[in-house]
């Protein structure tokens, strides 16, 4: 990913995001750099600038958790940012029990039985690189005009279908993005993850600057629009689920408001199946 620690890389970035309004802090003057200096980082968290200045070099791997929250704190980091954090340093991280390396893409025969009962509704199982590791027939339809229903991030920079689906690209691109790295914080060393942005940063320019912006963020619960190429705009919202045997997996489930032209649109496309 780069010759800094994912720590360090992270660090930096939420340090360059941050105007220093935002921190409480005087903005008088030029500054030379984007955001807060390091040594504004450093007093706000407690810390001495050298010691900060090695965390972000990648020179000092194993903060405290104190260090860490204090840190977090200086920066203005949001929950599911401060948890990202917690989890970089190398000390931290271990492996959920019961994940085998690498296990990432079995999904179990209940789980693909849940699928297929829903008729109504596209639901799809994710993997941690967005890989679409199974799906219901209403999805596969949902995703027709995609040369594959493979990969969200790959169907979002690389497919041409992928700026005429999503009808706010830019805020589908960005959330996959964020997806991504809250994926990677769980496992840095996941060779799919690192294949997968590997590859899309030295295809789209899209995704590379915005993978360079260290944001956070997974699936929750948000609606969107999304447009079929036949069926039309369809308004939806969507729910995401981790799964309990498979917790390195995520359920997505898709729906339409009863009676609204998004539900006629989901009926349209099933009895075409």
């Amino acid at each position: 990913m780069s010759d800094r620690t994912p720590l360090g890389e992270f660090l930096r970035a939420r340090r360059e995001g941050l105007k220093p309004c935002d921190a409480g802090l005087p903005a008088h003057g030029r500054r030379r750099v984007p955001g807060l200096r390091r040594e504004e980082v450093a007093m706000l968290a407690g810390v001495s600038p050298d010691y900060y200045m090695r965390l972000e070099q990648g020179r000092e791997t194993s903060p405290s958790p104190q260090v860490i929250d204090a840190i977090a704190a200086a920066l203005r980091l949001a929950d599911e940012e401060r948890e990202h954090l917690r989890r970089l340093p190398p000390a931290y991280r271990a492996r959920p029990r019961g994940i085998p390396a690498g296990g990432h893409d079995e999904v179990g025969p209940q789980l693909r039985r849940l699928l297929d009962s829903w008729p109504d509704t596209p639901a799809f199982v994710l993997g941690p690189a967005l890989d679409v590791l199974a799906h219901n027939a209403l999805a596969a339809a949902l995703h027709s005009g995609f040369r594959r229903f493979d990969n969200l991030a790959r169907m979002v920079f690389l497919d041409p279908a992928g700026r005429a689906f999503h009808q706010d690209w830019a805020r589908a691109a960005r959330s996959c993005v964020s997806e991504l790295r809250a994926a990677y914080g769980h496992d840095p060393d996941s060779a799919r993850i690192a294949e997968v942005v590997g590859t899309l940063r030295s295809k789209s320019e899209d995704f590379a600057e915005l993978w360079s912006r260290h944001e956070v963020r997974g699936k929750t619960r948000r609606e969107k629009v999304l447009v079929h190429p036949e069926a039309g705009p369809l308004e939806i919202q969507f729910s995401a689920f981790t799964v309990n045997d498979a917790p390195h997996q995520q359920l997505v489930v898709y729906q339409a408001e009863p009676g609204s032209a998004g539900a006629a649109a989901l009926a349209e496309l099933r009895s075409r199946g």
